[in-house]
Parts: structure tokens; sequence; C-alpha cells
């Protein structure tokens, strides 16, 4: 054997042994590197005459081509090799029960909202909507709360630049359902003909500056204005009534009419319910504000009080929620978490 293939066959032997991708580098450089064992035989033909130049230049060059086809050949396997390792370690057991995408739900509050609407639509009530960043005006000086008015303390609020705040309830929307309504059979009210009632429910979101167990900065209303020639409290008895009963699925369910004040009616007052069964039996819990629609707010809507009466509740769905699903504490509706809402679907 001539030193070209010891040389050769030592070259295929280091780089066999070399076991990551920097060792083979190494391994490389000693034959074929600057100062390699290949790179030094080259060095040593400037003292060769022509001809021998010719003959070692060609027996050094196929020893190179050899020793780079072994590099070559060393560098895929330790690739294949580094590909097995990763496929082993990433391999997945197909024996095992696939993973199912979970399905998604409305939230609670969103499910109670839906009920709510779908109660009231039965009893013909239509569903009004509106901003939720809302004037002074129809959030308040419209509900007959002037800006020196010491219920507004009650709404503290979030206010933006312009005049404009984040509406503290969902009343502002019936003002606007109903100057809407009042303008649109406008020609009817003044020829003295009987305008079409106003019979609408407003849900949506509300601010108030507010946080604890049985609060949130922002929370949801539901709000009801029936406004006709001939609507009494009774009938806003018998609507409410019918409605709890309803929505809690309880026909033995009691209501109460406990006198209040609010701005926006006269007389007014607050709804408790008490149920006859379960973990709430025999307790009082209130559910609504309601009243008669204030004269003040029956003109803001256009019409002449004389002639148009009517009535209007406010309730919480958060806390209709609440009781419906025996959960005492507000702030799990929003905290986003997977497992309680999950509960629901």
């Amino acid at each position: 054997m001539n030193e070209l293939d010891s040389l050769i066959d030592g070259a295929r032997i280091a780089f066999a042994q070399a076991q990551t991708p920097s060792d083979l580098e190494n391994a490389k450089a000693q034959f074929l590197g600057k100062s390699g064992r290949l790179t030094e035989l080259m060095k040593g033909m400037g003292a060769l005459s022509v001809e021998d130049k010719k003959t070692r230049g060609a027996s050094i060059n196929l020893a190179k081509q050899a020793i780079e086809s072994a590099l070559a050949g060393r560098r895929q396997e330790l690739v294949e090799t580094e590909l097995q390792l990763q496929l082993k370690s990433e391999a997945l057991d197909v024996s095992l029960p696939g993973r199912q995408r979970g399905l998604g739900g409305l939230h609670p509050v969103s499910l109670t909202l839906e009920r709510i609407e779908g109660i009231f639509g039965s009893m013909g009530f239509d569903v009004a909507e509106g901003p939720e960043i809302e004037t002074d005006w129809f959030n308040f000086t419209a509900l007959n709360t002037p800006e020196d008015h010491p219920a507004r303390s009650m709404h503290d609020t979030f206010y933006v630049e312009g005049g404009y705040l984040l509406r503290t309830h969902t009343s502002p929307m019936q003002i606007r359902h109903a100057v809407q309504h009042v303008k649109k059979h406008r020609a009817i009210i003044d020829a003295g003909g009987t305008m079409p009632e106003i019979r609408v429910i407003a849900p949506g979101r509300t601010y108030r500056v507010d946080s604890d167990a049985t609060h949130s900065p922002m929370f949801h209303q539901c709000e009801g204005l029936w406004v006709g020639e001939n609507v009494s409290f009774k009938d806003l008895k018998v609507v409410f009534t019918d409605f709890c009963r309803t929505f809690f699925e309880s026909d033995d369910l009691v209501l109460r009419f406990r006198p209040s004040f609010f701005p926006f009616t006269e007389p007014s007052a607050e709804i408790d319910i008490q149920f006859q069964r379960g973990p709430l039996s025999g307790r009082w819990l209130e559910v609504a504000g309601s009243g008669q629609v204030h004269p003040n707010v029956i003109r803001n809507m256009g019409l002449d009080p004389e002639k148009y009466i009517g009535f209007a509740f406010g309730m919480g769905p958060d806390r209709l929620t609440m009781l419906r699903y025996d959960v005492n504490d507000l702030r799990l509706f929003f905290d986003g978490d997977i497992r309680f809402l999950s509960q629901f679907q």
C-alpha cells in the first residue's frame, strides 16, 4: 500500500469515528485543511521535475477526490442519523385517542339576554338598540335628571371628551326609540288620531365606577317601556309578574312592589321576588326598579302627558343570571375562566 492509499484509509477511519458535525469538521482539517496532510503533500511537489509533477499531481488529485467523497458520505450519514433521532423523539403514538377541539357556546349572560328578549318578544315588545357612548341629554336630562339633580351622584360614570359619557343605564335607548317612534307617527298625533303604542325593551352594556362581588364597572341592564293612551300600573304588575314566573319557570313565584324613588318615574317602586322552593326559599330579593313614566319624560319624547301614559322598568340581567344559576359572585362571569363558563354550555 503506497502513501496515498494509506492517507485515504486514514481519512475514512477518522471520518467514520466522527460522531457529530463538529467532530467531522475537525477530522476534515487534518487532511484537507491549510495544514492538512494532503495539503502538505501538494506543497512538496515544488521540488519535483515537470514529468514527476504531472504523475504525482494526478495521484494526489485522485486521493483528494476519494477523501472528499468519504467526507460527503459521512456528512450525509450524520444528517440522516440526526433526522432519525429527531423523528424518534417526536414520534406520535397513533394508538392514543385523538384530542377533540372543544365546542364554543354563548356566555351565561348572553343566554339570559336571549331568554329575556324571547319572553318579552312573545308579549309584543320590540328590542331597541343605541350607542354606548351617550350624550348628557339622553342619559340624564331627557330622563328628568338635570345637571344639579342629586340622583346623578348615584350614576358615577366615565366621561369622555366632547361632553360625552359611557351610558350609566339603558334608559337612553328608550328615549331614542320613543323620539323616533313619535317622529314616524307625527302626522297621526297632530291630527288627533291614536298613535301606535310604544312597547320596547332595551338590553345592553352600561358603565359605572363600581366593583365588588355584586357590582362591576361594566354590567348589563335591560329596561322596558310601554306608552299608550290607556297603560296603567296594573299592566306593569301583570307584565313583570308574568315575565319573572316565565323566566324562573316558577308559577308560585311571589312579587311585591315596594315604594321607591326614581327621577324618571312617578310613582316608583322597587320590585322584589320571593321563591317558594329551593335554596333561596322565603327570602325577598330585589330584581328591578319600575314606575309610571314621569310627565316630563313623556314631554321629552314629544308627547302630551295629559293624553299619553305608560310604565317603565329596569332590571339587571347579570343579577338574574346569578339567581338562575345560583352564582354568588358577579365577577366570575367576566374573569374569562373557561372552566367556569363551560358549565353553562
